[in-house]
């Protein structure tokens, strides 16, 4: 990143003490910045809400966990300042923003095919189970959604904000307060406020409904997870495919492959949903073989 050659001066000069126009987004902890410094990619630069003034070395040794995880389907972690203007944290910035803007925002004139949303799925999927399973100890994310799941020039997908999240030493933690956001939360947990890493795939079903309808999660009155489950009963879930996906995807069997999979993952008993790492399995299976892969699909060249 050459970061290190930067000081936080000159990271307040070039933002002009992050001024406003430089927000590229607002996340669960803290507003996100570009900034652009000489010899150096741009940088995203994250001021927390939260100051944690109280507990500042608990703070640190936090942030030095996170910061220390390596995975292709992870956002970097590169640095932290704790600064009179807030405690910043540094990352990649991710020229495709996220997965919420290329289906919902400024972004959606970009049409997404199947190929492309499968690519994120597994992408995303396999970032989440490294957190899951091979991080010790696990870390549960707490506040997956398609905001939070950025993608890179390549259109890989990482996940984001760890800000909230904490590291986990058992399966079980009691909270006191319920973390994450509205339609994307398990509701089991919002009952007991118990979570654990099942909490993480309920979210993650959620994200694949949302890749395979191009709805939201919660939009004025509507319900996705709600309307799927309606449709489930009915036997007529395919009619909320969204057209993107009916079109570009050769095999529609995949398409009901994954609807299988969100339901299950967004079952009431948490206990009765997937691990990550089945998760990301199965969606692997559905990705082209390897000889076609080689190709990128037409509507990407588009993009």
């Amino acid at each position: 990143m050459s970061l290190a050659s930067h000081t936080i001066d000159d990271i307040m000069r070039v933002t002009e003490n992050l001024s406003e126009k430089y927000i590229v987004g607002y996340g669960a902890s803290g507003t996100v910045y570009k900034c652009v410094l000489q010899n150096s990619r741009p940088i995203a630069i994250k001021r927390l809400y939260n100051q944690h003034q109280h507990n500042s070395r608990e703070f640190e040794t936090e942030l030095e966990t996170i910061g220390s995880i390596r995975h292709r389907n992870l956002v970097t972690l590169y640095g932290y300042a704790l600064t009179p203007n807030g405690n910043l944290l540094f990352y990649d910035y991710m020229e495709n923003g996220s997965l919420w803007d290329l289906l919902h925002g400024p972004l959606e004139t970009v049409e997404l095919d199947w190929k492309a949303r499968l690519k994120i799925a597994v992408g995303a999927s396999e970032g989440l189970a490294y957190l899951h399973h091979d991080c010790n100890p696990k870390i549960i994310h707490r506040d997956i959604k398609s905001s939070n799941i950025l993608i890179d020039e390549n259109f890989e997908a990482r996940l984001s904000d760890f800000g909230i999240a904490k590291c986990m030493s058992n399966s079980r933690t009691q909270l006191t307060s319920v973390v994450g956001t509205i339609g994307y939360i398990d509701p089991e947990y919002a009952r007991s406020c118990r979570l654990n890493e099942k909490s993480d795939v309920y979210s993650f079903g959620i994200i694949l409904l949302e890749l395979l309808t191009g709805k939201k999660a919660v939009d004025n009155d509507s319900n996705l997870h709600h309307l799927i489950l309606s449709k489930a009963d009915n036997n007529t879930i395919m009619e909320t495919v969204d057209p993107e996906v009916s079109i570009t995807c050769m095999d529609l069997t995949h398409v009901k492959k994954t609807f299988q999979l969100a339901l299950l993952c967004t079952k009431g008993n948490p206990s009765e949903r997937p691990t990550m790492r089945e998760v990301a399995r199965v969606l692997a299976s559905l990705l082209p073989a390897s000889p076609s892969n080689i190709f990128a699909p037409p509507s990407m060249h588009s993009i």
